[in-house]
């Protein structure tokens, strides 16, 4: 005669024996897993990835707004620093001004200097020159339509002063001005999009940048999702900060955009 099988539930508490529970793992282990690993993987990711950046100021108008923020792809820029690639000529650019210049001092215990955004306008070797406010590369003058045209319209196209017909040659506190330069070996010559007399700080003030001041190249505009299509700048008033002369007007359209160049 066939035996009968029983089987007992698993969850038969006659048939469960308690796990012993395991040890606390030690505090640096926690201290890793909970802190540390996810600051390390952020790091990693901005440093080599991506990052965000966030524009302060109006120098880069009209192509760029006080408050916007934009994406730096820095894998890019460690490629182009070990030689695969290089930024051409109408790239946005961030990066630190030569020494010595736009310097703050924090006690006089160290200095720091800030990060700009400019646009990519002279490449190692090119010549550069200035005159009434166009700009010439190599004999041949640009295309800045798509500045010019905004500048005018608002009624303060710079072509008077000394940073509408001079470029600074050399680089931090060792610049002279002149109104042909020759952007040295391994440096960029950058100008800010706002054209007004006071409008930007750039290159015509302290010289090229050299590559390894670069943090990367302004790609993608992401916030704030949406913005009002025009901006008025008031040229009149000088005593207020470049950012505070814009009055934003007209209808509401999506923001996000490409930073292409022109």
């Amino acid at each position: 005669m066939p035996q009968r099988l029983h089987s007992r539930s698993m969850t038969d508490p006659a048939a469960s024996v308690a796990a012993p529970e395991p040890p606390p793992s030690p505090w640096w282990v926690r201290l890793w897993r909970e802190l540390l690993q996810p600051l390390v993987v952020a790091l990693l990711f901005t440093q080599f990835v991506a990052t965000l950046v966030g524009v302060s100021g109006a120098s880069m108008m009209p192509s760029l707004r006080n408050g916007e923020r934009v994406v730096i792809p820095k894998y890019e820029t460690w490629l182009h620093k070990a030689g695969v690639g290089q930024f051409s000529r109408g790239d946005v650019l961030i990066f630190k001004p030569p020494p010595g210049t736009l310097s703050t001092s924090f006690l006089g215990l160290w200095t720091t200097r800030p990060f700009l955004i400019k646009r990519l306008v002279g490449l190692p070797g090119d010549t550069v020159r200035l005159d009434r406010g166009e700009v010439y590369v190599n004999g041949r003058r640009l295309n800045q339509a798509f500045i010019t045209d905004y500048w005018r319209a608002q009624g303060c196209w710079d072509t008077d002063s000394s940073l509408a017909n001079k470029a600074a040659a050399g680089n931090g506190m060792q610049v002279r001005s002149s109104a042909t330069i020759t952007v040295p070996a391994g440096q960029y010559f950058l100008m800010g999009d706002n054209r007004t007399a006071t409008g930007s700080e750039d290159s015509r003030i302290f010289g090229t940048v050299p590559l390894r001041d670069v943090a990367g190249r302004a790609t993608l505009v992401v916030w704030p999702l949406v913005r009002r299509a025009d901006a008025r700048y008031d040229c009149s008033d000088h005593g207020r900060r470049p950012q505070d002369s814009v009055q934003y007007t007209g209808r509401t359209e999506v923001n996000l955009r490409e930073l292409s160049r022109p």
